[in-house]
C-alpha cells in the first residue's frame, strides 16, 4: 500500500538578500576606508595648490592627478573624502555606543528599583526627549568648547533617552518571564541575572535600536558640522565638505556631491542592516 507525500514547491529560505549584501559591502567600504585612509590618501587634506584650483574630476574634463577633483583652494576632493569618513565613523560609532550604553543603564536601574527611583529616571528622560537637541549641543559647546572628545562625548546624548525606554520595557517584560523569576528565587544577585540573563535575551532589540541610532547620528553630526558647530578645521568631515561646497553648488558640484552620497548611501546601508539583524536574531520571527 502506497503512502501518499505531499510535496511543497516552497524554495529554501533565503540568508541573505541582494540589498542585505549591498548594505553590507558597503559598511565594510567605509570601515576600510576609514581604516586605511592615510595610506590611500594621495595628499594631505591641508594640502593647497591653487594652479589646480576647482579642477574638475575624471570624466568631466579633469585628469588622474585628482581623480574626483579638487576644491576652492586647490585641495584634492578624493583625499579629504578619505578622511572625512574617518572622522564622521569615529563620531558615530562612539557616540551610538555612549548612547546605547547610558541607555541601557538607565533603562536596566528604572526597571530593577521601580517606585521613586524609576518616576525621577522617567523624568529625567521626558526633560531630555523634550530638549531640542541642537540647543543643548549649543549650550554644551559655548560652555566647554570644542574639541573632538568633547563632541563625541555630546553626540553620545543624541538618542540615549529612546535606548533607556527601550532597555527598561525589555527589563520589565523578562523580568514577568519565568526564566528571570527562577533565577532570582535561585538567590542569584540582581546585577548576575541582568548581565547574564535579561541583558543577553534582550541584545537583538537593543542591537536593532542601536542600528537605527547610528544614521541618525551620522546625520546630525553632518548638519552640525555644517552649521559650523562640529569638527573644526584643520581636520575635516562629511559635514564641512558639504558646508564648504554649498557655495559652488552651481560651479563645482562635485565638492558636495561625493560627501552627499556617502552621508545618505551609508544611513541607508545600515539601515538596511539593521533589519537584516532584527529578521535573523528576534527569536519571536522564527
Amino acid at each position: 500500500m502506497k503512502t501518499a507525500t505531499v510535496e511543497t514547491n516552497r524554495p529554501p529560505p533565503r540568508s541573505v538578500d541582494l540589498p542585505t549584501l549591498l548594505a553590507g559591502g558597503w559598511v565594510l567600504l567605509m570601515l576600510f576606508t576609514a581604516l586605511a585612509a592615510p595610506l590611500m590618501a594621495p595628499y594631505e587634506i591641508t594640502s593647497i595648490d591653487l594652479r589646480h584650483r576647482l579642477a574638475p574630476p575624471v570624466g568631466f574634463g579633469g585628469t588622474m592627478l585628482h581623480v574626483l577633483g579638487t576644491d576652492d583652494l586647490g585641495r584634492d576632493v578624493a583625499s579629504r573624502l578619505f578622511y572625512s569618513i574617518r572622522t564622521s565613523l569615529l563620531v558615530a560609532f562612539g557616540a551610538t555606543a555612549i548612547s546605547v550604553l547610558v541607555g541601557t543603564g538607565i533603562g536596566f536601574i528604572a526597571a530593577y528599583f521601580r517606585g521613586l527611583v524609576e518616576h525621577a529616571l522617567l523624568l529625567m528622560i521626558d526633560v531630555q526627549a523634550s530638549l531640542p537637541f541642537l540647543i543643548v549641543a549649543l549650550a554644551m559647546l559655548a560652555c566647554f568648547g570644542n574639541s573632538l572628545t568633547l563632541f563625541v562625548a555630546l553626540m553620545g546624548l543624541y538618542g540615549w533617552e529612546r535606548n533607556a525606554r527601550l532597555a527598561r520595557g525589555l527589563a520589565i517584560t523578562a523580568s514577568a518571564q519565568g526564566y528571570a523569576s527562577a533565577t532570582r528565587q535561585l538567590g542569584a544577585h540582581p546585577l548576575r541575572v541582568y548581565l547574564r540573563h535579561i541583558l543577553p535575551n534582550s541584545a537583538a532589540t537593543l542591537l536593532v535600536g542601536a542600528t537605527v541610532t547610528f544614521p541618525e547620528i551620522v546625520l546630525v553630526e553632518s548638519g552640525l558640522s555644517f552649521l559650523g558647530l562640529g569638527v573644526q578645521p584643520p581636520m575635516t568631515s562629511l559635514g564641512v565638505m558639504v558646508a564648504a561646497g554649498r557655495e559652488y553648488i552651481t560651479r563645482a558640484s562635485w565638492m558636495l556631491l561625493a560627501p552627499s552620497l556617502v552621508i545618505v548611501i551609508t544611513a541607508v546601508a545600515v539601515s538596511v542592516l539593521g533589519d537584516w539583524l532584527r529578521d535573523k536574531l528576534d527569536p519571536t520571527l522564527k
